[in-house]
């Protein structure tokens, strides 16, 4: 039986699923609820400083995107950090952590970029028994324009000097949130490293305007008439976390530095893929959002029989199993060759593949008056997007074609000779560096 516990930079929990700072987290009921449905982990809502009370709008906060069956895709968020007192929270979570020691209780933190801001919030966090702190530099609107959240986090030499004012005040661990709206996701990344962070976590929400209401022609939510940019979530941004996520982990400078993976995680596979390319955990916001804390279970079971299935004893065995397979393009060997195959019996002839196909410059399936459709190898470039647009799980597949055979399409032999596509004569892109 697959082991679950999970031990991040020295903090335990007895799973890697984490609820991510977000309004789930924002008050002691909703985290000991979160708790007992069998979350590993909180990270509650960010914290600030003391003095003029944090208000949030009274209004729509979120606005959203959906599926064509109104699944839920993404939200976009304008609410702020906490709006309750210092005090209340840390209070909260003192006697939470006492109540729930087995499981992992993190801070997240967001004050102006100032020492003794800092180190006053610390020694107060300190206090209530928590694992560890997460440092907000990623929040897009609201706080990012008072010169916190992601105004911080696009900022190399602050998100260093911060996270070294947090490892001088403090002997927690720290965990830096990183923003994704920047170029380069392993600078910051770098600074948070040179600072001393003991981990990072991202991303951070994307910004973002989801709608516009075209009858007020304001964007959504609307306020009074007006709408700002938010803070986009869920499942629609999970690709671009995992880019960056596996940019960190396959970074030589970066090697070994921890990351808690975060963005659009809603199943167990998704955490998988997150781990599999470097994740030592996972945070969940949107997915709690839509379905309640309970949809944890299924996150539980699921990687518990994946892990099963795989003969992985323990999560450790499957961080970063899927790294050394990211690459640069100029390292995919070009010599490889597929072809598209269509399962006549599966066919349900909607003619999505073929409408996709001759649309997109191809021309590569075609389609006789009874409405068969084949592929036509001499056209075909595989470039899977018959698979993608197809209706049908597995009606459409690609098959490589062996070795020896001549690819119809370019007239050349497929041969398996390649071992380091990088180094042969035929790779453009080494022809261009020569």
């Amino acid at each position: 039986m697959a082991n679950l516990e999970s031990n991040f930079i020295g903090i335990k929990s007895p799973n890697p699923f984490w609820l991510a700072s977000a309004p789930p987290t924002d008050k002691e009921y909703n985290v000991r609820r979160a708790f007992d449905a069998g979350w590993g982990g909180v990270v509650w809502k960010t914290l600030g400083e003391d003095g003029p009370p944090v208000v949030n709008v009274n209004g729509p906060r979120y606005g959203a995107i959906w599926g064509a069956d109104r699944r839920l895709l993404g939200l976009n968020n304008i609410e702020l950090i906490t709006d309750r007192p210092l005090q209340t929270n840390l209070d909260e979570m003192t006697r939470v952590k006492r109540d729930y020691p087995d499981h992992a209780l993190i801070a997240s933190l967001m004050v102006p970029v100032d020492e003794d801001s800092w180190k006053d919030i610390l020694s107060r966090v300190i206090d209530t028994g928590c694992d560890g702190v997460e440092l907000n530099f990623g929040c897009p609107h609201g706080m990012s324009e008072r010169g916190m959240g992601s105004a911080v986090g696009q900022v190399p030499d602050y998100v260093q000097m911060v996270t070294e004012w947090c490892k001088k005040h403090s002997n927690l661990p720290v965990i830096v949130k990183l923003t994704p709206n920047i170029a380069d996701i392993r600078k910051p990344a770098q600074a948070a490293k040179d600072g001393g962070a003991d981990a990072v976590s991202l991303i951070n929400t994307i910004n973002s305007i989801t709608s516009v209401d075209l009858d007020l022609f304001a964007p959504q939510p609307t306020i009074d008439g007006l709408g700002a940019h938010g803070g986009y979530c869920g499942p629609a941004v999970k690709p671009i976390a995992l880019n960056m996520v596996a940019e960190i982990a396959r970074t030589p400078e970066l090697a070994g530095l921890p990351i808690s993976g975060i963005g659009g995680v809603t199943t167990w596979r998704d955490a998988a893929e997150f781990m599999a390319l470097g994740a030592g955990n996972v945070q969940v916001c949107t997915a709690a959002m839509t379905y309640g804390f309970k949809i944890v279970e299924e996150m539980i079971s699921g990687l518990s029989q994946y892990m099963d299935e795989k003969g992985f004893t323990t999560v450790d065995e499957l961080v970063g199993r899927a790294v050394p397979n990211v690459v640069n393009w100029q390292d995919l060997n070009l010599n490889y060759v597929t072809k598209a195959r269509i399962d006549q019996d599966a066919c349900i002839k909607c003619g999505r593949c073929f409408a996709a196909c001759e649309d997109t410059s191809h021309q590569a399936i075609s389609m006789s008056e009874d409405r068969v459709f084949d592929v036509i190898d001499a056209e075909c470039v595989a470039c899977n997007l018959c698979v993608n647009v197809c209706p049908v799980e597995d009606c459409i597949t690609m098959e490589r074609l062996p070795e020896g055979d001549v690819d119809p399409r370019t007239g050349k032999t497929v041969s398996d000779d390649y071992a380091n596509w990088t180094t042969h004569p035929n790779n453009p892109m080494k022809c261009a560096a020569e």
